[in-house]
């Protein structure tokens, strides 16, 4: 993990977004629709960033707010700077992972995150299927949702087999070159 003053430089390093470019005008967490759940809204991380603070770091890779920004780009529309949060916030939850500090409460996020990646990494398209299997086996929520199935076959929204893409190798590449597991 960083270090004092390394953490913003890791950041820009890793992004190329420069967090001393928030001059903490709150429109950002003003704009967005989820900052009410959150525990650390958005321009409150990115001041905690701007403090290189090993322990205001461990808080907010260690937070559910990261998990729930939704990357809509709100905060980049509203910010004067546009300062490119969704992109730090991707860069956060990797580090979250990699760290292995992620938010308990963030753990079903975290489960349909990897459940969405694997299915697009086995048949390169999205498997709604797949998907809803890898994430109910990774959460144990087995039967949450199960009345809505026959509803969804009988209009056509459900497809048990999944469409397949050409050139799977460069897909493979693409997931090695990120170090998915």
């Amino acid at each position: 993990m960083a270090t004092n003053h390394q953490i913003s430089t890791r950041i820009k390093a890793a992004t190329d977004v420069d967090i001393d470019m928030c001059y903490q005008c709150g429109k950002c967490t003003a704009g967005c629709v989820l900052a009410d759940d959150m525990d650390y809204p958005s321009s409150m991380i990115m001041r905690m960033l701007q403090t290189n603070d090993e322990e205001n770091y461990r808080k907010i890779i260690s937070s559910e707010a990261i998990w729930l920004c939704l990357n809509c780009e709100n905060c980049i529309g509203r910010c004067p700077k546009e300062v490119d949060i969704p992109k730090i916030m991707d860069y956060l939850r990797a580090d979250s992972v990699k760290n292995k500090c992620v938010s308990p409460k963030a753990k079903p996020i975290l489960s349909f995150y990897q459940s969405f990646l694997g299915t697009v990494k086995t048949s390169g398209r999205l498997s709604e299927v797949f998907m809803t299997i890898r994430f109910k086996l990774r959460t144990l929520r087995l039967w949450q949702d199960v009345s809505l199935v026959p509803s969804m076959l009988a209009k056509g929204k459900l497809k048990f087999i999944p469409e397949s893409i050409k050139g799977k190798r460069n897909l493979k590449n693409i997931f090695k070159s990120i170090n998915y597991k």
